[in-house]
């Protein structure tokens, strides 16, 4: 059974246009391609679990999570974070997805810590919009390290893939990728220069590769003969452009697509901290010599609004990420991950989704099963309906705000009754990323003897605020009915990039006594918020 999600779709009926971003949600180092009329997109996680998301769309505006291309992280021990440290920033980066038509499959390729190349593959589903549908199951590793890489599956079915910092190279693999048959340096920018998340495509016979320089500028290099390995010639594709949004980072490092009708569009992100980085979606245009050029506004930036690229879907769209999760079970929504990977045995979905502890420890990053979800922007409201009847003396639970630097709204138990607090201030270091701060309680609610459900909310604002000193604030409040709010307190939200995620929504419950205590989380909501 899909858990049942609720949804407002971000487009009306009718409409002739989109406006930028096209979803306003953490999904950096897109790839993407189409298969017939479906658009798939592939996006890092880094340490959250299930890893590298897969997104689908009718028309390139409209993205809906369908599955995730690693339903495990199977890099370490200190993924599962049970004692061997953490991988917080480590993990899923640029990353790269395809379908192979000769096999009705999609593949996955992406290098972990500069250490060796995982491969993970899925036979095409019949729905694709069926989480249930899709199998992955992991096919070994490739031990070259293909940093930040395009696959292309050529005409022939071979198998290449650019990679690379700061020069581009591309290598030639074996038939099921884990073997390197040979790779070439195709592309150095020069001193001082870097290049990376690079994509691979044969378009009309020629070979691209479209890369990125960080953070502000995307090049297209262009093969001068009828090979992937070269030597190729290059031209900024955009370069520091303005727009779509105030107060972010430039639209870069993205994928190319057609349309079925033969049009292309240029999918990229934007440093849009707090709430990490986002979609923007332009068309694109030919010179007679093979050169694509982003179309701009009048004024040459990244405009705010273009005509739909599908203005007539010959599918319909999935819901989009406002609405509510009942979490039926037994599976979760594929909107949702774990902070790493978690204990199975410690949790279940169906009609709800029971948390029990399981670790005992006083430091949230370093318990495991906390659950989060991408905050919508550029304001929203996620709220949690929560049974806390079955937490034990010691456990703590609640609803956070989950970044290296984090805030939470939650219930401590004490003996046989709970107390509502406001939790700040944890903090990640971002040397080492480890825990430099527990939190402190900044506020204290009411406490609990009953035990009928508390709703608990989290308010944010990550509209963009990249590059400055502003901070976003967040909104932390309790119910006792899920209709009137009790304001408890607020937290700033950090606006640096070097955790690379955005912030999230998260549900948590830990012991620091012992184990054997569980909550209920009945519901979550998400919602836009003026």
């Amino acid at each position: 059974m899909k858990p049942l999600f609720l949804s407002v779709l971000p487009l009306a009926l009718g409409a002739t246009t989109f406006t930028n971003p096209v979803l306003w949600q953490d999904y950096p180092d897109v790839d993407v391609f189409r298969v017939n009329s479906t658009y798939y997109y592939s996006s890092s996680t880094f340490a959250y679990s299930p890893g590298a998301p897969v997104l689908t769309s009718p028309d390139l505006v409209n993205w809906t999570p369908v599955t995730h291309s690693v339903p495990t992280l199977n890099f370490g021990p200190r993924y599962n974070l049970n004692g061997s440290g953490s991988a917080y920033v480590k993990g899923i980066w640029a990353s790269t997805l395809r379908y192979r038509a000769s096999t009705d499959s999609f593949i996955w390729m992406g290098c972990v810590e500069s250490s060796k190349t995982y491969i993970w593959s899925s036979p095409a589903p019949r729905n694709t919009s069926d989480s249930n549908s899709w199998k992955w199951t992991s096919q070994g590793t490739n031990p070259a390290c293909y940093y930040d890489c395009g696959l292309l599956i050529d005409d022939d079915d071979t198998l290449y893939i650019s990679y690379g910092n700061p020069r581009i190279s591309v290598a030639q693999l074996s038939r099921d990728g884990t073997r390197q048959v040979k790779t070439q340096t195709v592309y150095d920018p020069g001193s001082g220069t870097t290049f990376e998340g690079s994509r691979l495509y044969k378009i009309n016979g020629t070979y691209y590769i479209f890369a990125t320089r960080p953070a502000d500028a995307e090049y297209v290099l262009k093969s001068t003969t009828n090979s992937p390995f070269g030597p190729y010639t290059a031209k900024p594709l955009v370069n520091r452009i303005s727009g779509p949004l105030s107060s972010a980072g430039f639209s870069h490092q993205g994928g190319v697509v057609d349309t079925p009708d033969g049009r292309w569009y240029y999918v990229a992100f934007m440093d849009s901290y707090p709430g990490g980085r986002i979609p923007v979606v332009a068309p694109l245009k030919w010179t007679s010599d093979g050169w694509p050029e982003v179309v701009t506004d009048s004024k040459g930036a990244w405009a705010r609004e273009y005509p739909l690229p599908v203005p007539n879907p010959s599918i319909a769209a999935g819901p989009g990420p406002e609405g509510t999760d009942l979490f039926p079970g037994p599976a979760l929504g594929p909107q949702w991950e774990w902070n790493h990977n978690p204990d199975n045995s410690k949790w279940k979905a169906n009609s709800g989704l029971t948390l029990q502890t399981a670790d005992v420890t006083t430091d949230l990053f370093a318990a495991r099963n906390t659950l989060t979800q991408r905050i919508l922007g550029p304001k929203s409201a996620g709220t949690f309906r929560i049974d806390a009847s079955k937490m034990r003396d010691g456990d703590r639970a609640g609803a956070v705000l989950f970044r290296d630097r984090s805030a939470y709204i939650g219930l401590w138990k004490d003996g046989s009754s709970a107390k509502i607090v406001l939790v700040n201030n944890l903090t990640l270091a971002q040397s080492s990323w480890t825990t430099s701060s527990k939190g402190s309680v900044a506020a204290t609610g009411p406490t609990l003897t009953a035990t009928d459900d508390v709703w608990l909310r989290i308010e944010a604002d990550i509209t963009p605020a990249f590059g400055s000193n502003t901070e976003r604030t967040a909104t932390f409040s309790y119910s006792s009915d899920g209709k009137t709010f009790t304001k408890l307190g607020t937290a700033s939200l950090a606006n640096s990039w070097q955790y690379f995620t955005g912030y999230r929504f998260g549900v948590f419950n830990h012991a620091t006594k012992d184990l054997g205590g569980e909550i209920k989380v009945k519901s979550f909501t998400m919602q836009l918020v003026k």
